[in-house]
This record gives structure tokens, C-alpha cells and sequence, in this order.
């Protein structure tokens, strides 16, 4: 279903949660509370440094006219809907447990969307990277705020355009009644034709391939560039780096199955807690990465979010005196 996100794992969470005829494993009240409270926690701390990432950039001129901050932003944003997201899921899967499937499908779309647009930016980003450290004269004509503008749009519409044949494979082929039923909500409950299967892991290899091979090969390409810009070259390939890592982190969704029934044969009577925990690391820990890369690691980015910090924390204790 997706890319990058953490919506391929709930198609992973067992049969018996599809099936409410069959013995569902539920953690205890206390239990339960607990692991809300982490991930709540937790995703508000990141969409909170998250969200002062976003405002410093819209603050600021210097990031919102130059294209290369635009798709850091972008990315920046797509982890914020996806954490709110991931959140939403779980805290209704705890205390609802079942949703309307009209409802289910809008979050499942939005997720889905959002997800695929990670490994397309950080492809699109790649290729700027490239172009800045191979093409410098010609990287302002190339790298504008309109062109950047134009493949955000074209990256929403291909992320899109992928769940959208789905969406409306299951409103021609699905009864009314099921629209207005509830079921526990993942993707097999309700996207139930092996066909759409089928179509959605053809579709994440071909979006995966297309990625890896644009980071490799502009890696590469500056990997061997002139040594007159060696000291740009080398941060160059260092960020492209870090989207692989990024990349190789989005596709640990893939290894969820492998990693869930392999731990869950050793330790059996541990299946809720090694679910929990694998989608923190899965879903929840990619996330971070993102503020690391734009708000600590890059100079410009790190000296106006200080500026932003230091003036909040001021303004709070002129507040409180």
C-alpha cells in the first residue's frame, strides 16, 4: 500500500483483528494506557519540533523563496500528517477498536498519500543535490521556487493516482451495506480483492526501484565530482546518504511480517509488545530523522530555529514575571 509510512504494517496486525468472530489478542486497561502514552508523547514532542521547523521556514523568507528549503519543508510536513496519522490509529484501534469503513477508508487514503510522497521527495531532493554540486551554473535556472512548485504537485498527484484506481475498484465492486458497516481498520478489511494486492506490491517495486536508483546514481555522479568543489561535494554526498538512510528506515515496513512472526516464534506470549514495539521503531523512529537532518544539521536552518527558540523562551518569562 505504501512506500514509506507506517500504513503497510496495519494490513500486518493479524487475522484475528479482521475477523471479530475470532479470539482478538487486547492488552489490559493499564497496559494500554501506558503505550498510548508513549506514543502520544512521543509523536507530539516530534510533530512539535516538527511544527517549529515548519513555522521558522514560513517566518523567514531566506527558506520559503529558496527551492532546496521547499522540499525540505515538504518532506518535513508529510512526516507531521503521518505521525498525526499513526497516532489517530492507534489511540482508535485501542478505544474504539472498530470504525465506519467510510471513515477508514478517508484516514487510509490520506495516510497512504502522505506516505508515498516521502521517498519521492527525498528522490527529488537527490537529484537537487546533484544538480547543484554537478550543474552549478546552471542550478538557479534549473532548481526555481515555480519548477519545485510543479513537482511537489506532480508528486501529490502520482502518490494519488496510485490509490485512486483501488478507491474506485472497491466503490464499483462493494455492496452499500459494507460502506456503511464497521470494521477494524486496515487495508486487507477493506481494499478484500487479492487483484489489488497484487497491483499495490507491483507498484511499490516500481516506486522503490525508480528512488534507489536516482539516490545511487546521483551519489555516485557526486561521488566522482570536480575536486574544486570537494568541500560541497562531500556535505553533498552526505545528505544524499542520509536519504538512503532515510529510505533504507521507510522500508523496514516491508520486513514487518518477517520481523513480527520470527520474534513472535520465540517469544509467543509477547505478540502485542513485539507488535508495539516494531511499529515504534517502523513508523515512529524514521520520523525523528527528518528534524536532525533540517533543523540541527544544516547551518542556516540551525541558526534561525535558535533565534526562534531563544525568542519564545524569552517571551515565556516576561509572560511569567
Amino acid at each position: 500500500m505504501d512506500t514509506c509510512g507506517f500504513v503497510g504494517q496495519l494490513k500486518n496486525l493479524s487475522n484475528a483483528a479482521m475477523n471479530l468472530t475470532t479470539v482478538v489478542y487486547r492488552d489490559s486497561l493499564n497496559i494500554a494506557i501506558v503505550k498510548n502514552v508513549i506514543t502520544v508523547v512521543l509523536c507530539i514532542a516530534i510533530i512539535y519540533f516538527n511544527g517549529t521547523l515548519v513555522h521558522t521556514f514560513k517566518k523567514h523568507e531566506v527558506f520559503n523563496t529558496n527551492p532546496r528549503y521547499i522540499l525540505y519543508i515538504h518532506l518535513v510536513i508529510n512526516d507531521i500528517l503521518l505521525l498525526i496519522m499513526f497516532t489517530l490509529f492507534q489511540v482508535l484501534s485501542y478505544t474504539i477498536f472498530t470504525l465506519h469503513v467510510s471513515l477508514c477508508i478517508i484516514l487510509l487514503v490520506i495516510a497512504i498519500i502522505s506516505t508515498l510522497n516521502n521517498p519521492l521527495t527525498l528522490a527529488v531532493m537527490a537529484v537537487e543535490c546533484y544538480v547543484a554540486i554537478c550543474f552549478p551554473l546552471h542550478h538557479s535556472q534549473i532548481c526555481t521556487v515555480k519548477n519545485v512548485t510543479v513537482v511537489i504537485t506532480v508528486i501529490w498527484v502520482l502518490s494519488s493516482l496510485s490509490i485512486l484506481p483501488d478507491l474506485f475498484t472497491i466503490l464499483a465492486t462493494e455492496s452499500r451495506d459494507f460502506f456503511h458497516s464497521r470494521v477494524f481498520c486496515l487495508w486487507n478489511t477493506i481494499f478484500r480483492l487479492p487483484e489489488l494486492e497484487k497491483k499495490r506490491d507491483i507498484s511499490n517495486i516500481v516506486f522503490l526501484v525508480i528512488v534507489w536508483l536516482t539516490l545511487v546514481y546521483t551519489y555516485f555522479r557526486i561521488l566522482f565530482t570536480a575536486q574544486a568543489a570537494a568541500a560541497n561535494a562531500r556535505k553533498a554526498r552526505n545528505t544524499v546518504l542520509l536519504h538512503g538512510f532515510q529510505l533504507l528506515l521507510c522500508m523496514l515496513t516491508y520486513v514487518y511480517d518477517l520481523l513480527l512472526n520470527g520474534l513472535t516464534s520465540l517469544f509467543p506470549s509477547g505478540v502485542l509488545t513485539i507488535r508495539y514495539t516494531i511499529s515504534i521503531l517502523v513508523h515512529v523512529l524514521p520520523r525523528i530523522i527528518s528534524p536532525i537532518i533540517y533543523g540541527i544539521r544544516d547551518k542556516m536552518f540551525r541558526k534561525y530555529l535558535k533565534k526562534y527558540l531563544f525568542h519564545t523562551k524569552n517571551a515565556n518569562a516576561l509572560v511569567h514575571r
